[in-house]
């Protein structure tokens, strides 16, 4: 009879992929951009750099120091870390996922400001060309507010925004849908604004972002290629 039995290949699909730096979550036996990626934190070893990450920085100073570090207060308890803590006002490293590239994207993250005296920030590149080309979308601690810039040729310049609590030393999400020349923003659970913008029209990478001083803490990534 149908569903009376459990479906041995769907066991060894799960299994394979639990154990891999990424979960691909997909109803297609297939392996392709079109499924929802989950970067798997969990299983990657405290110390070490993020797997399948490669690291970049726009503007001035250190490229940043990005590892995977035990915390209790993390999903799976462990998290990816930007710990260098360079005081350059004009510097914004870069982890760069390197196994996804898309231009219709829809990307959540959740972020813990640990520390930074000059910022507390985080954020989500997409369309990433390389460290000087991209979108993001970021909070910041300090500020209490969430932006959207385009960064082109190194030079970052603000689209939209709202100021809204951001508390440091704790867990927040943030997302950003770019659909099209489209984008949404959401903190916390809720849609902030949405704002248009035509300069970076192709398929890029996604990555994580920090400023300055910003000690961030990075959990529960979550990638959706949009068609």
């Amino acid at each position: 009879m149908l569903g009376t039995r459990p479906n041995l290949f769907t066991f060894v699909f799960v299994a394979v992929f639990f154990v891999t730096g990424v979960i691909l979550i997909s109803g297609s036996e297939a392996l392709s951009q079109s499924a929802a990626t989950v970067v798997a934190i969990a299983n990657m070893r405290v110390g070490a750099t993020p797997v399948d990450f490669k690291f970049a920085r726009t503007g001035q100073g250190d490229l940043g120091q990005w590892t995977v570090v035990h915390d209790e207060t993390s999903f799976g308890g462990r998290a990816i870390e930007q710990s260098s803590a360079d005081r350059t006002d004009y510097r914004f490293p870069l982890a760069i996922f390197e196994p996804v590239v898309a231009k219709n994207i829809d990307v959540s993250i959740k972020f813990k400001p640990v520390a930074g005296n000059v910022d507390q920030a985080a954020g989500i590149a997409v369309r990433l060309l390389d460290g000087d080309n991209y979108y993001v979308a970021r909070a910041n601690a300090l500020e209490d507010n969430v932006r959207f810039y385009r960064v082109v040729r190194g030079r970052r310049e603000q689209i939209d925004g709202v100021n809204i609590r951001v508390t440091g030393n704790e867990w927040h999400s943030l997302g950003l849908k770019a659909v099209n020349d489209r984008f949404a923003i959401k903190f916390d659970g809720k849609t902030l604004f949405t704002t248009s913008d035509k300069t970076f029209a192709g398929a890029g990478k996604v990555g994580l972002w920090t400023k300055s001083d910003s000690v961030t803490r990075f959990d529960q990534i979550a990638i959706d290629v949009l068609e």
